[in-house]
């Protein structure tokens, strides 16, 4: 299709993701906050060895061909990695009122019903909070500007699934944000 802004595909641990994004130049397009979103289907059990690239394949088909979009979300990310679909570098499609401003992540699985505080869902949890802390950190965004897509007033999904909180979220990637980078910048004492 022409206007399709393809796919990156490679996918990432958290290390390797936080390298990876330090290496982009972020001058084209940057966003004002990042929206989250679950997969719904495919759900954890549907997908027992998480995603893979030609998941990432059929994904590209679905959104370019089917949905006739420019782009997909920025990430999809699993309890084992995180996957890089449109490029970070340029605006993607994932939430009708801010697709233009905002990073769009999708997570693994049905938060409706799989639990996100236990099993494979807290695999996916850390892992996204990992991404969200790295790019907040290399974008400057401060991780209250977090939006869920059922927060969309364009949508009617209840996406990102009810045992998806915001605020424990927001907090635990600040108290990661404040774990890597513990000691840059210290606190100098008053003369």
């Amino acid at each position: 299709m022409a206007g399709w802004k393809g796919i990156v595909g490679n996918n990432y641990v958290a290390e390797s993701f936080d390298s990876y994004c330090h290496s982009l130049a972020w001058s084209a397009w940057r966003p004002s906050f990042i929206v989250l979103h679950n997969t719904g289907i495919p759900s954890l059990a549907q997908r027992p060895q998480g995603l893979t690239a030609k998941h990432l394949d059929s994904l590209q088909a679905y959104y370019r061909d089917q949905q006739g979009w420019k782009g997909g979300p920025h990430l999809f990310i699993d309890d084992q990695q995180i996957w890089v679909f449109t490029p970070l570098t340029v605006s993607g499609t994932h939430s009708p009122s801010w697709n233009k401003v905002a990073l769009g992540i999708e997570m693994l699985g049905d938060y409706e019903k799989e639990p996100f505080h236990s099993g494979r869902g807290l695999a996916v949890r850390r892992n996204t909070v990992s991404a969200i802390a790295t790019l907040c950190a290399i974008l400057g965004l401060d991780p209250h500007t977090l939006r869920l897509h059922r927060e969309d007033p364009l949508t009617t999904h209840a996406c990102p699934g009810k045992n998806v909180r915001k605020l424990e979220i927001i907090q635990e990637v600040q108290d990661l944000m404040v774990q890597r980078h513990a000691g840059e910048h210290p606190i100098k004492p008053v003369a």
